[in-house]
């Protein structure tokens, strides 16, 4: 919201610097972006009088004016515009001057004729014939305003000064949408008087209700209508004083009735609609919702599909109107429109919101109906409008208004207890000076209930009460006091082990990343899901930003395999990731499942498949999850068919890994073997080992043997290591595996498998005898897996 400092000074005397009013009324609960001044980009152009034109001795196109300056003798501009004649008051940038733009004026010859300057366009003095009406586009601007100084500031001869002050307004507070609403805070803030008036509309005599009917169908969706008519409408300019506080408050003046219209909604808040009277068909407006199927062309000449949840205004033909969005095309003022019906109306802020959603159209109107307006505020807002048309001679106005109000007329109470309020805000103030406070905002005390005003739908209850003393008690003056109590905070188990992840997962290199839920649905091509696959079904957004974040991803990878792909493309030699984020898998119920996952991913020479087993292998270690299987797989259409594994314990799956498949590589655009990995972070969780026990020291020693076995090629490492770990029994403490060969002295189709096996017992020293005991035990197991005992 955009105030206008000469606009605000109608309702509020405030004497103070733009830098100190924006420190006060930030410090008093409105933030301030910041502020501008207008044509401060504008530096020493003045008003200057054409006294002569004279060709131009070496041009045909070129004339040389002299140019009175209101400083001693003339100065000599040579310009090449046609719409001058001797007397034309013009702006004049003088020799070492600025421009919009930053453009620099000197002085210089043009074909050989000195020119001290330029005289200027609206373009070049950063404005439009919207500002100025009687201005010629494509000429130098004349001007026509009385009471100007030869030699004034041209900022100050044509209003382009006033100061800017640009406001963050919250969603909860629809009343500082208005130049009213920040009069009433700055008021309170520098403990001013407000100065509000009271609209007067003389008329000119009739009955709207002999002219025009009004009914509301959807009372819980329209809380108040009311109409105000205009006959013997005159389209024309509106003043410069109008034209210049719409354009400092950032709105572009189009004619007086659709400048009225703007104006009342930036001074009142309350958005407003003129319809032409004659396009009414029936004379009759209805306030109802749309029929599915129905269908409007808006203002914006765009034509609009209807359905049964969106309020409209129509008449007896249809809608004429997208209920505090935007008006048909017919509705519109045109240039031969002689009868208008103002629109003042309070609509469902929720209504009017998912109403623009749908037919993604935001507007002025819909901004401030969505955050729920006063309906108390629509009567003044109408009569201000009547009385702009009958101060600016556009029409006459009828007498009458019709009013179809449905709100509800009860004030909402709030009992006053300063010593509570004092108790909560930590201060010592006197119940004076929090009524003093609060009537300064608009509230009224009946007995010790505060009787809020309806333009204030965020005071509910008693701490909204507290704030709003302490924001004008002064937020600087409230002691600081150190918290009471104790407050001891620790993590959760599943904190603990997201910690103990990501540390694990650090420590091995991997960078840690962080990307939306939200994909796109052809993600799921790009990793080569079936279409038939469960995973396909997934939750869909009803207000997407865009199709690419439409959909809940229901796996992770596709987003891994994005991020992978943006470092290679942005020529990273290698690069590993790791995640931890959920997966959203649909239900029968209103919510998905939310299935947290840890995803890995990986490429470059640095890395290759045995480099993410190594990681998640030493992640399963710290966890202290052991004696899990892993069993191959080539089924998956996202991983190469030979290069891939899945990992289980017990029968639960813990998760997938390989090299990721080429086709989904290319689809990414990824020139270089890539690995990735998905773990159930749930699973990880639930196994791994939350109790850790010390264990001493041996106290005797080990064993260790070395054994070389021929098997089949097929045989899986982890099948034999079971079967050794089972057949050692208790005595068994450690088995690695050092070597596997595969060459000349290895029949076709067999591979020699080489194990260190070492044995301790935790009570005594272990005698030959049940080593080797031991011994026959494993080879007999290794035989019934088809491994034996290599010579």
């Amino acid at each position: 919201m955009n105030l206008s400092m000469r606009w605000l000074s109608d309702f509020v005397d405030i004497d103070a610097k733009p830098h100190d009013f924006c420190e006060a009324i930030t410090m008093s609960g409105s933030k301030v972006e910041g502020y501008f001044i207008e044509g401060s980009d504008i530096d020493n152009v003045i008003v200057g009088k054409i006294l002569s034109i004279e060709k131009h001795p070496d041009a045909d196109k070129l004339v040389v004016c002299q140019v009175d300056v209101g400083a001693g003798e003339p100065i000599q501009i040579v310009t090449g515009a046609t719409n001058l004649v001797e007397g034309d008051v013009v702006p004049v940038a003088m020799d070492n001057s600025t421009l919009p733009g930053g453009k620099k004026i000197r002085k210089g010859k043009l074909r050989g004729v000195l020119s001290n300057g330029m005289l200027c366009s609206l373009g070049e003095l950063g404005l439009t014939q919207h500002d100025f009406p009687n201005a010629v586009e494509d000429g130098i601007m004349v001007l026509d305003e009385e009471n100007l100084r030869l030699g004034q500031d041209i900022r100050e001869a044509i209003g382009l000064n006033d100061t800017c002050v640009e406001f963050e307004i919250t969603s909860n507070r629809p009343d500082c949408f208005s130049i009213i609403g920040l009069a009433r805070e700055a008021a309170a803030t520098y403990d001013k008087p407000l100065k509000l008036h009271t609209p007067v509309v003389k008329g000119s005599g009739g009955d709207i209700h002999e002219l025009l009917d009004v009914e509301v169908k959807n009372p819980e969706l329209c809380m108040r209508y009311m109409a105000r008519m205009v006959k013997n409408v005159k389209i024309e300019p509106s003043p410069r004083w109008m034209r210049e506080r719409l354009r400092a408050c950032g709105v572009r003046p189009i004619n007086n009735i659709v400048d009225i219209t703007n104006y009342v909604m930036l001074e009142y808040g309350q958005p407003m609609h003129a319809f032409d009277y004659k396009y009414v068909n029936g004379k009759k407006i209805t306030v109802r919702t749309a029929q599915n199927g129905e269908k409007i062309t808006t203002l914006d000449d765009v034509e609009r599909g209807l359905d049964e949840s969106m309020l409209v205004i129509a008449d007896e033909k249809g809608p004429v109107a997208v209920a505090g969005v935007m008006g048909g095309e017919y509705s519109g003022i045109m240039d031969d429109t002689d009868t208008i019906v103002f629109e003042s109306a309070c609509f469902n802020g929720v209504s009017v919101r998912l109403t623009s959603k749908k037919l993604a159209l935001r507007t002025e109107s819909s901004g401030r109906y969505e955050k729920g307006l006063d309906p108390y505020n629509t009567l003044p807002a109408v009569e201000r409008a009547c009385e702009l048309v009958e101060l600016l001679g556009a029409g006459e106005v009828v007498d009458g208004v019709i009013d179809v109000d449905n709100s509800d007329k009860a004030l909402r109470r709030i009992p006053l207890e300063p010593d509570w309020i004092n108790r909560f805000l930590g201060i010592e103030i006197s119940r004076e000076r929090m009524v003093q406070i609060l009537e300064k905002i608009g509230c009224v005390m009946e007995g010790d209930d505060i009787v809020i005003p309806s333009f204030r739908p965020d005071l509910e209850h008693k701490a909204d009460i507290s704030e709003e003393i302490a924001r004008f008690y002064g937020y600087d003056k409230i002691p600081v006091t150190a918290i009471r109590g104790t407050a001891q905070g620790h993590l959760t188990d599943l904190q603990k082990f997201e910690r103990t992840v990501s540390d694990t997962l650090l420590a091995q290199g991997l960078y840690e990343i962080m990307t939306y839920s939200f994909i796109s649905p052809k993600y799921y091509d790009k990793i080569r899901l079936p279409a038939e696959s469960p995973l396909r079904q997934c939750v869909t957004i009803q207000n997407p930003l865009g199709e690419d974040t439409s959909v809940m991803r229901t796996t992770t990878l596709p987003s891994m395999l994005e991020i992978l792909a943006k470092n290679y493309n942005n020529r990273n030699e290698s690069a590993a990731f790791f995640e931890i984020s959920p997966e959203y898998i649909p239900t029968d119920g209103p919510l998905p499942d939310e299935n947290s996952q840890v995803t890995l991913g990986m490429y470059g020479e640095a890395y290759d498949f045995f480099s993410l087993k190594g990681v998640v292998e030493e992640l399963l270690h710290v966890l202290d999850i052991e004696d899990y299987d892993v069993e191959a797989v080539s089924d998956n259409p996202t991983f190469h068919p030979g290069r891939c594994a899945k990992i289980s314990k017990d029968g639960r799956e813990i998760g997938v890994l390989g090299e990721v498949h080429p086709l989904v590589l290319q689809n990414y655009g990824i020139g270089v073997k890539a690995y990735a990995a998905k773990l159930s972070a749930g699973a990880l969780f639930d196994l791994r080992c939350a109790d850790k026990h010390f264990t001493p020291l041996p106290k005797y020693p080990a064993t260790a043997r070395d054994i070389a076995v021929l098997c089949d090629d097929a045989l899986p490492v982890l099948t034999m290591k079971k079967a050794i770990q089972k057949a050692a029994g208790r005595i068994l403490e450690q088995v690695s595996l050092f070597d596997v060969y595969k060459g000349k002295q290895v029949p076709e189709g067999k591979k020699s498998v080489a194990w260190s096996l070492s044995f301790r017992a935790a009570d005594r020293t272990l005698t030959d005898e049940e080593t080797d005991r031991a011994m026959k035990k494993v080879l007999k197991a290794l035989d019934e897996l088809g491994a034996t005992l290599r010579a």
